[in-house]
């Protein structure tokens, strides 16, 4: 059983760094602290030409193919430019030196499937080897969660096509993503907060899930569902006047193959084991970190030492905490509004060196913490 677990382990580290394109460099490996005095920077702004704001996903690009190019970040947009919530229909991709381009521009007349609700792009957001990426939408008509709709995930090929639409199966207002690339086949890891939300009129339900969707993969012929499973469930979740709706965020997974989750309502870090293996929901999981510095965390990563990163909304906080729960320490990433930093923050993801990539809503831009 030690040597099934130890192969097991083995391989989910193999497909876990080839999904994002990482190589350990000698410094990781020897354990040198990520973001070591760096101060945060700008890349660029995430306003494509069409003035859609709101920055929520963010994804490296493991591989060049098509108009994706390697290490280039892509940015997807929830609000139109009035700034109406669950409207958002763009991708736009910028370089590490700042250079933007919009990937796509999503119509939601012409989708190939169904989407209930239409476009609304999320923090919902990964790239695959083999170029396609897939984008979560949770759309409304006026930007209020009494329009609110339960959406899809979208598939998009290497030139920002969408090919394809996965509706239903569990996915009812997807927040955000993560996933296992294998080649062949993806897991992906979607949290879900429409359950219930919006019929229940801005009052807490304990409905939010967790889904693993398997796709399997082709470079040719759009990815497509062979399995579905809910992992997590239970999780609080409700709408809210500014945010649109509160519920399971950030997720990340782990080289062990333990799926973290940012549970916003509880304001806690939960853990679900055995993600891409597990066969039953595992509820809420284990709760790693509650409380202290933590204030309702959104966007969630993890680092090259398995340490994980999260962002506040409430405070403009990044918070790192070891896989034991441990809160180690802070990084103020925003200090506007009032108070400074509210709902600032969404998506991360973590570069080759260590770096992390986040979207700053209140400044619609891509910044850097080395």
């Amino acid at each position: 059983m030690a040597r099934q677990t130890k192969r097991r382990s083995a391989l989910l580290a193999a497909a876990s760094l080839a999904a994002v394109g990482f190589t350990a460099s000698p410094a990781l490996a020897m354990g040198a602290a990520p973001m070591a005095g760096g101060h945060p920077r700008v890349i660029a702004s995430t306003v494509p030409a069409n003035g859609d704001v709101n920055p929520y996903g963010v994804a490296i690009v493991p591989r060049s193919t098509g108009a994706l190019y390697r290490g280039n970040i892509l940015v997807s947009n929830f609000n139109n430019v009035k700034n109406l919530q669950g409207t958002g229909t763009t991708i736009v991709q910028v370089s590490p030196n700042g250079r933007v381009s919009t990937f796509a521009r999503i119509n939601p007349a012409r989708l190939p499937g169904r989407c209930p609700g239409g476009v609304g792009l999320t923090t919902a957001l990964v790239v695959l080897r083999s170029g396609w990426v897939v984008v979560g939408s949770l759309p409304t008509k006026d930007g209020t969660a009494a329009t609110a709709k339960a959406g899809c995930l979208l598939v998009l090929d290497d030139r920002g096509r969408v090919r394809e639409t996965i509706a239903g199966h569990g996915v009812n207002g997807p927040w955000d993503m993560t996933a296992l690339d294998r080649g062949s086949t993806a897991e992906l890891f979607v949290t879900n907060v429409l359950n219930g939300t919006v019929a229940a009129g801005g009052k807490t339900v304990y409905r939010g899930t967790v889904e693993r969707l398997t796709l399997k993969v082709s470079d040719r012929r759009p990815p497509y569902l062979v399995e579905h499973r809910v992992i997590g469930s239970r999780f609080g979740e409700r709408t809210d006047p500014a945010a649109l709706v509160v519920g399971p965020t950030g997720v990340g997974l782990s080289r062990e193959g333990t799926l973290y989750v940012a549970d916003s309502v509880g304001n806690r870090i939960t853990a679900i084991p055995n993600a891409p293996w597990r066969s039953t929901d595992a509820g809420t999981g284990r709760t790693v970190t509650a409380g202290g510095k933590l204030n309702t965390p959104l966007g969630l990563a993890l680092d090259r030492h398995g340490r994980i990163l999260t962002v506040n909304a409430g405070d403009g906080n990044l918070l790192v905490t070891s896989p034991r729960g441990r809160q180690l320490r802070t990084v103020t990433l925003d200090k506007s509004g009032n108070p400074p930093g509210a709902g600032a923050l969404f998506g991360l993801a973590v570069e080759q060196c260590g770096g992390v990539y986040y979207v700053d809503d209140a400044t619609n831009t891509l910044n850097l913490l080395p």
